[in-house]
């Protein structure tokens, strides 16, 4: 326990003139330990982010003097945000946009918001139907604590981004998990829909473009979904569309927004914003759009959690939105590049299989076959953890396990980096299985 003791000084005002911190140690038992510390459920009952640890990591290694390359293993652009949003962000802070705004952002952001989803998404939302939020991360957490409770079930579909599976424990519901396939480029089909759905199930969670996977799904494939939700028995459940990535889609495909589909829009909460496409992962800017009774009770969550997202953050979103999407379609022609690149890489890697990614800008190949392969010390890599430590240690590359996304035989590496970093991950990933032994035990299938 921490306590203060103040001293004041003389006169009416009573001014503090000393401080002390006073401490007194927690109880201890009779053989001298303390007690353990008791955590709520919310915290032990999740997960620390793979991501989140493989990159702070990264960050102790360099710290030391080693050499990492690590710019394959965090999901953030390599290029800047576009010059529009950069002036903005100066322009805010030189001229006084610095106090708070509405809980659910700006109007002049939520209107932009608005007009750029329905001329790129050609989906209406009135500015009282959208929440701006620090980050995309926090408007899925909040609309899924405001919708879901104990008792009901959230589908989501693996591998899954690696926070969806704890946000819906947060929330009181359970995550059911959809397996999906590499041979359908781990699309979601409409049967293993159906089959995943019970008189329990709140919501499903669609992430496309997809993170992990890059898988871009068509607009038939989306259909094809919708009409499943659309039966009778399933029009109560929800569609947490995550279109952080809808920008970055390759080989001509066009992104369809969820809400777009006939019937969908009341049952879509659509989440998007700023880091991926526009490059502004460090200005923290997400938003939510959805029916007007849902945005009010996220509003109110929001207004308990952070309040408002930055002021400064949110002008630049509003230049953003509004700048020439021809900077965006030419760093989404580069990511093509560089992802044609890299699987040509990978493809030159025995027993490594990958899909090719319709959209966002990560790789998945499956790795497995080198499990039971053992490393020149002797230790066995038994699943894609053990491998990705072995290459950080040993190779000083950083790529993300696979079991962080609920899918234990691949590895994700983002080509949202340099050619030069690009291929020396690759190519040392590559002198990394190929140095493995055959192992007296019997490979892991």
């Amino acid at each position: 326990q921490v306590y203060f003791l103040a001293r004041t000084g003389g006169g009416s005002a009573g001014c503090v003139r000393e401080i002390w911190i006073c401490t007194r140690q927690r109880p201890r038992s009779a053989a001298g330990m303390a007690p353990p510390l008791r955590l709520s459920p919310a915290v032990t009952e999740i997960e620390e982010s793979k991501t989140v640890a493989i990159f702070s990591k990264v960050t102790d290694m360099k710290s030391r003097g080693e050499v990492v390359n690590g710019a394959l293993c965090v999901g953030q652009p390599d290029f800047p945000p576009p010059p529009e949003a950069i002036r903005a962000t100066t322009e805010a802070a030189e001229k006084g946009m610095t106090s708070y705004t509405g809980v659910n952002g700006t109007l002049e952001l939520r209107q932009a918001i608005c007009e750029y989803l329905n001329e790129h998404k050609q989906v209406k939302y009135r500015p009282d139907e959208v929440v701006v939020a620090c980050g995309g991360k926090q408007a899925i957490y909040q609309v899924v604590l405001a919708l879901c409770q104990a008792g009901d079930e959230v589908i989501v579909p693996a591998p899954y981004w690696t926070s969806y599976p704890d946000i819906v424990k947060l929330s009181g519901a359970k995550p059911v998990i959809l397996e999906t396939k590499a041979a359908d480029g781990y699309a979601i089909t409409p049967e293993a829909l159906q089959a995943a759905i019970t008189p329990r199930t709140r919501m499903l969670v669609v992430c496309n473009p997809s993170n992990p996977t890059g898988c871009a799904m068509n607009p038939e494939q989306l259909e094809a979904l919708a009409a499943v939700l659309q039966k009778p028995e399933n029009e109560n459940i929800f569609v947490l569309s995550d279109e952080i990535y809808e920008r970055i889609c390759f080989d001509g495909l066009k992104h369809s927004s969820f809400a777009a589909l006939g019937g969908m829009w009341d049952r879509t909460l659509t989440i998007n914003g700023f880091s991926k496409a526009f490059s502004m992962t460090g200005y923290r800017l997400g938003y939510l759009a959805a029916p007007k009774p849902i945005v009010q009770a996220v509003s109110k969550l929001q207004s308990q959690i952070t309040s408002c997202a930055t002021s400064v953050a949110q002008h630049a979103g509003v230049a953003a939105l509004k700048s020439p999407m021809a900077y965006i379609d030419g760093k989404v022609a580069e990511l093509q590049e560089k992802r044609d690149m890299a699987l040509g890489l990978l493809a030159q890697i025995p027993e490594v299989q990958c899909p090719k990614p319709g959209g966002a800008f990560y790789l998945f190949p499956d790795v497995s076959l080198f499990f039971g392969r053992s490393t020149k010390s002797g230790e066995e890599i038994t699943d894609s953890t053990k491998l990705c430590l072995h290459l950080l240690d040993e190779y000083k590359v950083a790529l993300v396990p696979g079991d962080a996304f609920g899918a234990p035989r691949c590895l994700r590496l983002s080509y949202a980096a340099t050619v030069e970093n690009i291929k020396d991950a690759i190519t040392k990933l590559g002198q990394c299985l190929q140095a493995l032994q055959p192992s007296k035990r019997a490979r892991v299938a």
